[in-house]
């Protein structure tokens, strides 16, 4: 395979990495800042680049099956009851914003890496690091090793484009609100037991037990069928942002795709339109609502 990054003097031959390098993220703002929550997807990146296709042992629409397809397109509404949502532009299976940049495994790749490496956690074991090894179902991505500054190159051009621009985000609703709530949104294959909803805060950790009680009621009032912290209890940017004593909260939000996804397709089902409307309601009530964790001028 080619070990030089496509951003080296492969550029012009690869304009989708060309175009997500220049924007690795895309931010909606509204137009005025009235809610502390800050909406993030991080896992709805739909552009491949043609180099990262070269490099796959599997093909477009099995390279897909690792997205939270249409998640940023499900909390789009957001923006109109005053919340920014952040979504990555890039796909997950090329580098997950969930991981810790040090969630990395150096067996794939063909020579020392020049970037700290943590733990082998059970996410890298499975394959499921900072930059995966597998899709869905543990399939092998890749053909080969990769070459070392793969793994510079994505870290720092999409991984750290991501928490930049949240930690930003974070930033501006503390200083507009004096709190910070990180709702991180993504999606999952359909429980076996049926579940619509699962709200993760980290077994209590990194959200206001109250505000997760809310987010917990407002999905069931809407018709939802929901549980908490099992199987999906918060992942990396739940760990990293959910300070409650520091006023910032961070929930996750896994929604089945059974509600509005084709998986065999990849492409959206006649339910997309209802659950993108019931998901705007729990916006609603979710950000007109006060509790422990909005302090009273934030309520105003």
């Amino acid at each position: 395979m080619n070990d030089t990054p496509a951003n080296d003097d492969g550029v012009g031959a690869d304009p989708v990495l060309d175009a997500l390098a220049l924007a690795p993220v895309s931010v909606c703002r509204p137009a005025r800042l009235l809610s502390p929550f800050v909406f993030a997807s991080p896992h709805s990146g739909r552009l491949y680049p043609k180099s990262f296709a070269g490099i796959s042992r599997r093909d477009a629409l099995t390279r897909r099956k690792s997205e939270d397809a249409v998640v940023d397109e499900l909390f789009d509404c957001v923006v109109d009851f005053g919340a920014p949502l952040l979504a990555a532009r890039f796909p997950r299976a090329f580098v997950d914003p969930n991981r810790a940049p040090g969630e990395i495994d150096p067996a794939m790749f063909d020579a020392p890496l020049g970037v700290a490496v943590g733990g082998r956690t059970a996410r890298v074991a499975a394959g499921l690091g900072v930059i995966p090894r597998v899709v869905r179902d543990g399939l092998e991505i890749y053909r080969s090793r990769l070459a070392p500054r793969e793994a510079l190159f994505r870290l720092e051009r999409f991984y750290r484009p991501y928490h930049a621009a949240l930690a930003e985000l974070v930033a501006e609703a503390r200083a507009a609100f004096g709190v910070a709530i990180v709702v991180d949104c993504h999606s999952m294959p359909p429980p076996a037991r049926g579940t619509d909803v699962v709200v993760g805060d980290c077994y209590g950790e990194s959200a206001a037990a109250d505000l997760t009680a809310h987010v917990q009621r407002s999905f069931g009032e809407l018709g939802f069928s929901v549980t908490r912290n099992a199987p999906y209890a918060g992942g990396y940017t739940t760990s990293l942002h959910g300070r409650p004593e520091q006023g910032v909260h961070a929930i996750q939000i896994e929604i089945s795709r059974a509600l509005y996804l084709d998986e065999t397709r990849m492409e959206k089902t006649e339910g997309f339109r209802a659950c993108r409307e019931r998901l705007g309601r729990f916006a609603g009530r979710l950000m007109a609502a006060n509790g422990s964790w909005r302090p009273a001028q934030a309520a105003e």
